[in-house]
């Protein structure tokens, strides 16, 4: 697939031919630090046989999720930096708020899993905007479907800089429709099969992303948007522990993490429950046998579900039984409401939580949890 402005058509292959030759080499003869030609990389049949081998028929949850509702997601930045946490294979669920805590720790493999197929749609959407845009304005304004601006960005503009660019700029019905027939076009080449009602969802999906723009906030089904829910704009703003703007769009570094990721094929949408049969389970023997290891886990409060509907044992034994590395986590979240936990940020409905994956799953205490309260309430 030809991309604007990227290497010639050799160099691409034969970095490409380089990672695809490094993928099966063992985890222990790599370097900490890879250059861009080691990485690994998917083919359009491998990433969309992954996505298959990894998935069920899904589930219902009554939100969108277009966006995320957590505003203290880059709250865990912080602790990921002192862990050094780096490589891997990392594990999330919901939509884009996952590439924040990719861009922070470049796995070599993401997996992005959710109950609801949906997701999966929204996943190849975001896909398809990282393959199209040539920079991070471009990727605001086919998202947002904005005009694309005649001229690149200044590099590393600052976000509230872009923002401030995609608020003031109006979209058109030349813009949006532009901007929707180009990402549906893409969307149908990733391998994965996208029936006509697949591509309807996908294109409703990125209408509410237009006419929304940056005020655009998670919703449950039934239910008006709570104004206690960040906008996308305050998303894409909201900075770590230490108080820096670290996003996945903050800088031109970290949006190109995962742009890069996307076109290696190597960040992979799933659909399945991650106390089912499925994800988990046929996850822990792929990784042993790709030599690979978990780094981060990020559950949201996926959890709490869990614990009502009567299978988080299921989840603690598929947990325990994945490959980990030694300061491998969990990222969780709670929504109790300012001061409702000892880590809860001081002006922050929401808290983020991160254990240790090892402590998690040998701490005893874990098979007596009820509620998922009690769960989040061990780590103080």
């Amino acid at each position: 697939m030809k991309t604007a402005r990227t290497a010639p058509a050799r160099a691409f292959a034969l970095k490409a031919l380089a990672a695809r030759a490094l993928a099966i080499v063992p985890l222990t003869l790599l370097g900490a630090v890879e250059t861009h030609a080691q990485q690994p990389s998917y083919s359009t049949k491998e990433f969309a046989a992954l996505a298959a081998r990894f998935s069920d028929a899904g589930g219902y949850f009554d939100t969108d999720n277009l966006i995320s509702n957590e505003p203290s997601l880059l709250h865990p930045l912080t602790t990921l930096d002192s862990l050094k946490l780096r490589g891997g294979v990392y594990l999330g669920v919901g939509p884009d708020q996952n590439f924040n805590y990719i861009a922070q720790t470049v796995p070599r493999v993401a997996f992005i899993a959710d109950i609801r197929r949906d997701n999966m749609l929204l996943l190849l959407l975001f896909k398809a905007l990282f393959h199209a845009a040539a920079d991070r304005q471009e990727f605001l304004a086919l998202w947002l479907g904005k005009p694309i601006p005649a001229a690149p960005h200044r590099r590393d503009l600052p976000i509230d800089s872009l923002i401030a660019w995609a608020e003031r700029t109006p979209t058109t019905n030349a813009s949006r429709t532009q901007a929707n027939r180009r990402l549906l076009t893409l969307v149908g080449t990733f391998g994965i099969p996208v029936s006509a009602k697949d591509l309807e969802t996908i294109a409703k999906f990125h209408r509410e992303f237009m006419q929304q723009g940056t005020n655009l906030r998670f919703t449950t089904i039934g239910r008006p948007p709570q104004r206690s829910y960040p906008t996308l704009g305050q998303l894409l703003r909201e900075r770590d522990r230490a108080g820096k703007q670290r996003s996945y769009m903050s800088s031109d570094s970290l949006f190109g993490i995962v742009q890069s990721m996307q076109r290696r094929n190597v960040i992979i949408p799933l659909v399945g429950d991650l106390a089912g049969p499925t994800v988990l389970p046929k996850l822990a023997p792929w990784l042993k046998e790709q030599q690979l290891a978990m780094s981060v886990m990020y559950t949201s409060n996926v959890e709490d579900y869990l614990l009502r509907y009567g299978t988080f044992r299921d989840f603690v034994k598929s947990t325990r039984a994945l490959p980990r590395m030694p300061n491998a986590v969990i990222i969780r979240s709670w929504f109790g409401g300012p001061g409702t936990h000892p880590q809860n940020v001081n002006g922050y409905s929401t808290t983020q939580l991160v254990e240790r994956m090892e402590t998690f799953a040998t701490d005893p205490a874990v098979d007596k949890v009820t509620s998922y309260r009690q769960l989040v309430t061990r780590m103080r």
